[in-house]
């Protein structure tokens, strides 16, 4: 989309019968958008939005009132971690409409929102190795979890970031809707932070007028961006925390990890450090995963993001190694080969494990290259059966 010029909007077929008051109002209007980010694109009604997108107007009207639940809900299994019970990523997919007005408002508006330096996830360029390039060589290491990462993002917080991007109340109000979604009544959403404050009678639209507050849904192209866009005084807290203990800052995604190598830095630091970050997480309506939070010490082995940081560069860890050494070893072996070895490990089809050890290849090539370009050559000599 090219950077919003006012003289487009004067010279624009029809624009001659709009009144003088009315186009200057909408050229005010957009230029506050594009004060924040040139290349924002000014949205000033639902209509406007419907037209920008290629969405009918009532669909939106719709998702935004809350007239229906538009999304279809799926469970998957999380890895299983031992001795704890087994849980669920719930997963929501939205209606072919509103996922292309979501993928529009991810690319046109939230891809120019700036993020914090400290974020590393769901932006332009960011890689898993350079997230966790900062934290090599570290000699404490210490990894907070959020709970419930997406679900504790609400309506409000989506509206404030919107807003920060120069867009008027009710446009912001309604493209938070459009990218948020009401979950079921549960003791997660019990506090006053999921309910409305004013009354409904207070509303000037009386369709939009609703009870409770939606969240970010896991599936919805919208969600990563604004997330980290919502977070960001988070951010910035947990980065002054961060430099008065003398400790790097980074997080992706749900996953805060703090490092240094200081020598001085004791176990009591830790434990205190620990304590500050639950406490800004809870004041911004975030809860910690107890049971993921970790501390490694010196001489322990590091992990950041599934690679190991003990070293000055990012290493893939010894057990993908290994994992990779075995489908290798039964591969290239005449007896067993593709065929056997797919059927052994479970795969329904050939296919499927070709496409996923390339896949590993390719993610090991972007760690370490010299052994990944290795790992790719190693597949592709295999002999493959020619329907597979």
């Amino acid at each position: 989309m090219k950077d919003w010029k006012p003289q487009h909007y004067r010279r624009s077929p029809g624009a001659s019968a709009v009144s003088s008051s009315v186009m200057a109002a909408a050229i005010a209007t957009a230029q506050k958008t594009v004060a924040v980010h040139s290349s924002l694109p000014p949205i000033l009604t639902l209509k406007h939005l419907a037209h920008l997108t290629q969405v009918p107007y009532l669909h939106l009207r719709d998702y935004v009132s809350r007239e229906v639940e538009a999304y279809k809900i799926f469970r998957v299994r999380k890895r299983a971690r031992p001795d704890q019970p087994t849980s669920f990523r719930v997963i929501c997919v939205p209606p072919q409409s509103l996922a292309v007005a979501q993928r529009w408002i991810a690319q046109h508006v939230l891809a120019k929102g700036k993020t914090h330096p400290a974020s590393t996830a769901f932006a332009p360029n960011c890689r898993l190795v350079d997230a966790a390039a900062p934290h090599c060589a570290s000699r404490w290491l210490i990894k907070v979890d959020v709970q419930r990462f997406f679900e504790s993002i609400s309506e409000v917080d989506c509206y404030r970031v919107f807003r920060s991007l120069g867009y008027q109340p009710l446009m912001s109000l309604e493209l938070s809707r459009l990218c948020t979604r009401v979950g079921p009544f549960n003791g997660m959403r019990r506090s006053r932070k999921w309910f409305r404050k004013p009354p409904l009678s207070r509303s000037k639209i009386k369709s939009y007028a609703v009870w409770r507050l939606g969240h970010l849904p896991q599936g919805a192209a919208t969600s990563p961006m604004l997330a980290n866009l919502a977070m960001r005084d988070v951010d910035v807290l947990m980065t002054g925390l961060a430099d008065r203990y003398g400790l790097t800052y980074t997080r992706y995604a749900d996953d805060l990890t703090f490092s240094t190598a200081d020598p001085g830095f004791e176990r009591e630091d830790a434990r205190k450090a620990i304590y500050e970050v639950y406490g800004v997480l809870r004041r911004f309506g975030l809860t910690p995963n107890l049971a993921k939070t970790t501390v490694a010490s010196p001489r322990s082995r590091k992990i950041v993001l599934g690679l190991q940081v003990d070293q000055d560069a990012p290493r893939l860890p010894r057990a993908f190694k290994l994992k990779m050494r075995m489908h290798l070893y039964y591969l290239e072996r005449d007896d067993v080969g593709p065929l056997k070895h797919a059927e052994r490990r479970g795969f329904s089809a050939v296919t499927g494990m070709r496409n996923h050890l390339m896949g590993l290849a390719a993610y090991a090539i972007q760690i370490e290259p010299a052994y990944g370009k290795d790992i790719k050559a190693r597949l592709e000599r295999v002999k493959w059966p020619v329907l597979y």
